[in-house]
């Protein structure tokens, strides 16, 4: 499989996942990124990194955030964003893939990256559902600074797991040819 490939793989399930958490925290990741060069959109996806699409993110990614510090407001939100998370889960995935053929680039974002949002997005619900049963909805705060932190933290380390793949492979490469260097040197003299 494509090097290539497998980067956006891993950038899209990692930035599809986040949006479980909150919706708008990695639309304005990627939104900033594409603006910068960091994020490989595909041509058709360009808009991502333009001023509107970073003042349109970053407005509802405020608004998310607030909502879900308001009791009862939080519980409703989770009936919105269920399908929300797996649309932009969807997008953001469809968004890297270095796929030609439109129907199977966005299956494929739908199916794993819709997939990844609706399955961390069912995790929070519960545990917010939880929470407002045993806690009344008191320790609902809690968890969404944790939604939020998780969100912001999968993003920013979505965009840095391609560096992560590079760093590990020189490490490993360098690590070899320190053990292995008698050996091997030693093998070019005979």
């Amino acid at each position: 499989m494509d090097a290539e490939i497998i980067a956006a793989i891993a950038l899209g399930i990692g930035l599809a996942a986040s949006a479980g958490f909150r919706v708008f925290i990695p639309m304005l990741v990627a939104s900033i990124a594409a603006h910068f060069g960091l994020f490989p959109a595909q041509e058709s996806f360009m808009w991502l990194g333009s001023w509107p699409a970073m003042i349109c993110f970053g407005t509802a990614t405020v608004i998310e955030i607030a909502a879900y510090y308001i009791p009862f407001v939080d519980n409703l939100l989770d009936n919105i964003t269920i399908p929300m998370s797996v649309g932009a889960g969807t997008l953001l995935l469809t968004s890297v893939l270095p796929i030609d053929d439109n129907m199977l680039k966005w299956l494929t974002g739908f199916i794993v990256g819709g997939g990844a949002a609706a399955t961390i997005q069912s995790g929070t619900v519960l545990a917010r559902l939880s929470s407002t049963s045993t806690t009344g909805g008191l320790a609902n705060s809690v968890i969404a600074t944790g939604e939020n932190a998780a969100a912001i933290g999968a993003s920013l380390l979505s965009l840095v797991i391609p560096l992560i793949m590079v760093s590990t492979l020189l490490l490993f490469v360098i690590t070899i040819l320190v053990v292995f260097r008698k050996r091997i040197f030693r093998k070019k003299r005979i």
